[in-house]
């Protein structure tokens, strides 16, 4: 592991987040950068949670379900477990986003069968009118 540290500052840009968020990943006590005075400094290890999460929440995992795969990790063993879990929360989510895909389909065809019903109608109406 590298000992390169970061600033607060750097990382959020890096990863295209606020300090705010970066602050409250360290009060949920999932990053801890160590102090130096009022700074905060950022191990490659901190960072390394930090893109993590980061690409958890981007697949539409929930901060508790990162963090429990993460902290499922062990450098010294061959992280089965680990991948196990991070396949069945995969699965889940897909499940879950292809249901959700197959209500909104089935929403924007019963959206579809009203407008053509409703201009069907109107065209009805100005059909009598002129």
């Amino acid at each position: 592991m590298s000992d390169q540290t970061y600033t607060i500052s750097e990382l959020a840009k890096e990863f295209g987040v606020t300090t705010r968020t970066m602050r409250f990943y360290e009060e949920k006590g999932l990053i801890s950068p160590r102090r130096e005075g009022q700074k905060r400094v950022y191990s490659s290890a901190d960072r390394v949670r930090i893109k993590l999460i980061l690409r958890g929440k981007r697949i539409g995992m929930s901060l508790a379900e990162c963090v429990e795969v993460i902290d499922m990790y062990d450098p010294g063993h061959n992280n089965a477990d680990q991948l196990h879990s991070l396949i069945n929360t995969v699965q889940n989510r897909r499940q879950l986003l292809e249901q959700q895909k197959q209500d909104i389909d089935e929403m924007l065809a019963g959206l579809a069968e009203v407008q053509n019903l409703c201009e069907s109608a109107l065209g009805d109406i100005e059909e009598s009118h002129s």
